[in-house]
């Protein structure tokens, strides 16, 4: 496998490749193969001896933490970024003591309450890079070592810096709920949505961009509860009132004021689209992708109610907004040839204006359009030329926006104030970032002043004290050269320089920009941090950490003053609208008069004076830093851009951290608040000594077995990354095997305390107990047994009853079966039996049909045959007759069957009397009987005339009186019987002999015929 580099590539910053010939001392270059098989020859520089460099395993490519790469350099650290970013979609990286933040520029679900909880209380390395994460190290570390902390968030504009500490303050808020009703921590995120209304606009790079710095303090108690907050601000960028660049917006409270014009409340602003006014307008277009400024006016609406800002204020608030827009769309005609002008006394918005603010309208239009000299001799008014009044108009409007942003930063401290003492607190700042555009004017240069002090902060907290403290605690260190901007810092606000020069024009009587600029090339001219452009004279170039800026003087001067004219703050101060109303707006400080020998301080010295607090307060804290990177100029999601994100990595020292981190020592303790902290994990023997010092190394080397893991300096320890978690859990196991201790010796004796009583108790209550329980096992038994019977019984006669019902069943269904079958095989037997009728008939009818014509024939040929046949028996018959012995056979046969029959007939003949007899005899009984029982029956009646025996005899009598129909109908039977078989004798006797006489009459007649 061959080794993998890193080479310089145009478009890529940085381009992988591999080495596909070894490399030689003396070769002039490496032979390399690019990822898309190009192979390519690599110049070697000789003489700075630079090879390119390596690049990390696979296995380390995409690590949370950039100090676990096993090379450490620049194209190693954007690579890893940018495979986190795009193939992970991990915004979140460390590097050290820094979390690097890439704005992924669409709504990630990692925000949510789950998310907070889910992170606090863990360590910060234990779960995944998180903003979450350095916020809860923020607010552990303060509760730990009782030191109040900063989260510094920084970055680009556009970098996404409001959003990540919008979350942090989110987390600081749940974690650290308020342990009163006061609600404190709601209110605390309600302001988030009233300082990015009235403090944030778009930007060519950013549609939410700060165009202010906020540095917010949230206050906790001694439990760490959340008991107030108080907002500081750096630097509003008032020019943005009244101008905006192509692509850009005004502030967006002007937006969602327009946006909710129609709403009835609103109806006294005379407002309409935000298109028809002059100071909403010149960027162009007045809406942004997926903002819904109506919406957005709500949230911030109640977010003033929350922050019980009265709705009589809030329609001040807004009505100030609205004259600010009508201030802007006055019409100012030129007079004189532009030596001065006027506004028509009938202009709708100059009325508009007036009504709102509750001003004098004659005098609004007269002093808008002149000014008030004062001299020693005498004091007298000129007017002004067109531009004149509109940069006095501009003025103005900055004027009172910048009045009314600074009442509603104090009425936001008001409401997040408490009366509580503050135990400790932790600071957010979220302040703009380094800016570069095509035209850099004097609010560029102070954020980019403001950015450099950032910067140099950065630098002494991780590389320039780093050092200094090893140095001073006489560790074993390797000096590391980093880049120090101090130079370019006194180059702006070191004694005569940009600042300083700045503020003396400002109080020459007609300094003007240029003048100023060249006192700025003959003063600088040989910093190296200073150039002058080679086709101006009016700008010129400072070299800041990040990258060259040139600034373009025009507007310096005026920015600077921040001159706002006395007759017209006069004319405010003047106004009928009741005081509360323009709280804001009369707060305004008087003009300067040339009397004044003390001249107020200019923008820029307020600015540097601000700063200077906002460092001291920085370095008095215990800083946490969030660098965030812009990944492309197109605000598009998930889309990196290496060119842009090397150059946010170089300027924010991200690359000097993994250096620092990776080779220092992160952690840090004294040997005192060692010992304090982790005296719990020594013994008994090391604790009776006196030496603080050598106590503290016996443990340690107990505890940590590598000693490069740590380092003992002269009143301090020094711990890698990760020792002081490890010491923590080792402490925690410690308490934790403690309390175990202790509550198992309480709950035990508790337990005993407890169990002698319950004993007691328990004893009494079993003999009471077991006596009952014996009487009822007693009664229980008796039942039992009772219930044994009865359930034998039940149980048997329910199966005999089960028995029946089955076998009913079953003989219902054998006897529906065997219907069925049987029913099926007559329905078969009667069909066969109904067919064999039809063949029977069909058959009979047919066999007579063939009968008949076979009759037919047959009779024909009998007719022939016979006629043949007794031709010839006849005249064998007239030769048989003619024969004496054939008479006699046939006499003797007739003789006999006539003897046969008449025998036949005297026994029927005496049957028939027999039976007459028997008939008649019983005929003669029964008579009999029926006189003996009426003469029985007579006696009873006359004797006895019993109803019961009268009964019993009448039945006697129907049933003697059936027997004797009975036998009627018997002998009715045998007499048809008889007289049947007689006439069937009869018909016998005669058919026999009418056959006899047939047989025998034709003999006869031969036999007379021959005789």
């Amino acid at each position: 496998m061959y080794t993998r580099v890193w080479i310089p590539d145009p478009n890529e910053v940085w381009r992988s490749a591999e080495i596909i010939k070894d490399y030689k001392e003396g070769d002039k270059s490496l032979r390399l193969k690019l990822e898309d098989e190009t192979v390519c020859e690599y110049p070697i520089d000789r003489q700075g001896s630079q090879l390119p460099f390596l690049r990390n395993p696979d296995i380390l490519v995409g690590e949370n933490d950039l100090t676990a790469l096993s090379y450490l350099h620049e194209p190693a650290v954007l690579h890893n970024l940018k495979v986190r970013f795009l193939e992970s979609n991990h915004i979140y990286t460390y590097c050290g003591i820094v979390l690097v933040a890439i704005n992924p520029y669409e709504q990630l679900p990692i925000y949510e309450q789950d998310v907070i909880y889910a992170y606090s209380g863990q360590n910060m390395g234990d779960m995944d890079p998180h903003i979450f994460a350095v916020a809860e190290e923020a607010y552990k570390q303060m509760a730990r070592d009782e030191k109040n902390q900063s989260i510094i968030v920084s970055g680009e504009s556009g970098a996404g810096k409001t959003v990540s500490a919008k979350y942090a303050m989110r987390f600081f808020a749940t974690v650290g709920g308020s342990a009163s009703d006061t609600n404190i921590e709601a209110k605390v995120l309600a302001s988030s949505p009233i300082m990015e209304a009235i403090g944030n606009a778009k930007t060519t790079r950013n549609d939410n961009s700060s165009r202010f710095g906020k540095y917010i303090q949230i206050g906790f108690d001694k439990r760490y509860h959340i008991i107030g907050a108080n907002m500081r601000t750096y630097l509003l960028e008032k020019s943005r009132v009244v101008f905006q660049a192509e692509d850009e917006r005004n502030y967006h409270i002007f937006y969602q004021l327009c946006a909710s014009a129609s709403l009835p409340e609103f109806k006294d602003l005379s407002l309409t689209c935000a298109e028809d006014f002059f100071y909403t307008s010149q960027g162009g277009d007045t809406s942004i992708d997926g903002v819904d400024d109506a919406d957005d006016f709500e949230k911030t609406r109640h977010a003033f109610t929350l922050l019980g800002v009265k709705e009589s204020h809030q329609m001040a608030i807004f009505k100030i907004i609205a004259s600010i827009l009508h201030l802007g769309n006055l019409e100012i005609q030129a007079e004189r040839d532009g030596d001065a002008c006027s506004i028509s006394g009938q202009d709708e918005h100059l009325n508009n204006f007036c009504s709102l603010l509750g001003v004098e309208h004659s005098q609004m239009q007269h002093w808008l359009c002149h000014r008030k000299f004062v001299t020693t001799a005498e004091t007298y008014v000129k007017t002004m030329s067109v531009q004149q009044v509109v940069n006095a108009r501009n003025a103005l409007a900055k004027h009172i926006y910048a009045q009314l942003f600074n009442w509603i930063v104090e009425h936001v401290n008001k409401a997040l104030h408490t009366t509580i003492k503050q135990h400790s607190f932790i600071g957010v700042l979220d302040i703009y970032g380094f800016e570069t555009f095509e035209v850099n004017s004097f609010e560029q240069f102070c954020i980019n002043y403001a950015n450099e002090k950032l910067q140099q902060q950065f630098n002494l907290h991780v590389f320039k004290l780093e050092q200094e403290e090893y140095m001073k605690e006489q560790i074993p260190w390797t000096l590391i050269d980093f880049y120090d901007n101090q130079p370019c810092i006194d180059l702006i606000e070191a004694k005569l320089g940009i600042l300083d020069l700045l503020d003396e024009e400002c109080k020459v009587p007609k300094g003007t920009d240029q003048n100023w600029a060249q006192k700025l090339y003959d003063r600088h001219s040989a910093s190296q941090h200073f150039q002058k452009p080679r086709m101006s004279n009016t700008s010129f170039i400072v070299v800041h950490f990040a990258d060259k800026v040139e600034y373009q003087c025009e507007g310096f001067l005026e920015k600077n003053r921040d001159t706002v004219y006395e007759e017209q703050i006069n004319i405010l101060k003047a106004s009928k609208v009741k005081a509360e109303r323009l709280e804001s707006v009369r707060s305004a400080r008087p003009a300067v008069k040339a009397a004044n020998k003390e001249h107020k301080k200019t923008v820029g010295h307020q600015f540097r004076n601000s700063l200077h607090l906002l460092m001291e307060t920085l370095n008095a804290t215990t800083p946490h830093y969030v660098r965030c990177i812009k990944p492309n100029d197109e605000k598009l999601p998930f889309k990196f851009d290496p060119k842009r994100a090397v150059q946010q990595l170089r300027a924010c020292g991200v690359l000097e951290t993994i250096r620092i981190s990776a080779a220092g020592y992160p952690s840090r303790w004294s040997y005192h608040d060692f010992l304090n902290r982790y005296r719990v994990l020594m013994k008994k023997r090391d604790i009776s000594k006196n030496d603080k010092k050598q106590i503290c190394k016996t443990l340690l080397e107990n505890l940590i077995t590598d000693p490069d893991k740590f380092q003992f300096g002269r009143t301090k320890i020094f711990f890698r990354a990760g020792q002081v978690a490890y010491l923590e859990k080792l402490r925690a196991d410690k308490f934790r095997a403690a309390t175990i201790m202790i509550q198992k010796t309480v709950r035990g004796w508790l337990q005993r305390l407890k169990y002698r009583r319950m004993k007691e108790a328990a004893v009494t209550i079993q003999r009471y107990t077991r006596g009952h329980l014996a009487r009822r096992l007693a009664d229980h038994l008796r039942k039992t047994r009772a219930a044994i019977i009865f359930q034998k019984q039940y149980r048997m006669l329910r199966i005999f009853r089960a028995f029946q019902n089955i076998r009913q069943a079953t003989i219902t269904i054998q006897a529906f079966a065997r219907g069925m079958f049987v029913r099926r095989v007559y329905h078969k037997i009667l069909l066969e039996h109904k067919t064999t009728i039809i063949q029977k008939h069909a058959r009979a009818w047919l066999a007579r049909k063939q009968f008949l014509r076979l009759r037919c024939a047959t009779v024909v040929l009998q007719c022939y045959y016979r006629r043949m046949k007794a031709k010839q028996e006849l005249k064998a018959l007239k030769i048989e007759a003619r024969s004496a012995e054939h008479l006699k056979r046939l006499n003797i046969g007739m003789e006999n069957k006539v003897v046969q029959l008449q025998r036949k007939v005297d026994e029927q003949n005496k049957e028939y009397k027999l039976l007459n007899e028997q008939l008649s005899a019983l005929t003669s009984a029964h008579s009999t009987e029926m006189k003996k029982l009426k003469k029985e029956l007579e006696q009873y009646q006359q004797s006895q005339g019993d109803g019961n025996q009268l009964v019993d005899l009448q039945e006697e009598i129907e049933s003697l009186q059936l027997e004797l129909k009975k036998a009627h109908s018997e002998r009715k039977i045998i007499e048809d019987a008889y007289v049947k078989e007689k006439d069937l004798l009869k018909k016998v006797s005669i058919g026999w002999t009418w056959k006899a006489c047939s047989l025998y009459m034709p003999l006869l007649l031969n036999h007379l015929i021959v005789f």
